[in-house]
């Protein structure tokens, strides 16, 4: 079974192998509201830890997805591309948005499980 974890910011990675798919949790799509754009970076790209990975523009505003690892974009999702409120309707399954070659699996030992995730949340409100 793939292992996922989470950001403080509302990403999750699931890694499978070397390579982690990228997405934003449902608690950040609910806070984003109707999503209508989606900015997906290429193949090849070099992401960094915590730094910009995608832009998600929403009927409310525009945000960023920040990268949970360092790594380089293998491929972006082509469908999210062409309907971005599958960022809505499916943000932790098919709405994710890039798969990255991890560079250091280490960055993902440091990331939140699910537990610690929803704790997280809980203490949002």
């Amino acid at each position: 079974m793939a292992d996922r974890r989470y950001t403080k910011d509302h990403e999750w990675i699931e890694i499978n192998g070397a390579v982690g798919t990228v997405g934003i949790t449902n608690y950040a799509q609910e806070q984003l509201g109707d999503v209508v754009f989606v900015e997906l970076p290429p193949a090849g790209k070099k992401l960094t830890k915590g730094g910009e990975a995608a832009v998600v523009e929403s009927v409310k505003a525009a945000s960023e997805v920040y990268s949970p690892v360092s790594g380089e974009v293998v491929e972006s999702n082509a469908e999210l591309a062409k309907n971005p409120a599958m960022v809505n309707t499916a943000a932790e399954t098919t709405g994710w948005f890039v798969k990255v070659k991890v560079a250091d699996a280490k960055e993902v030992s440091g990331l939140m499980d699910a537990a610690a995730y929803k704790k997280f949340v809980d203490g949002l409100h």
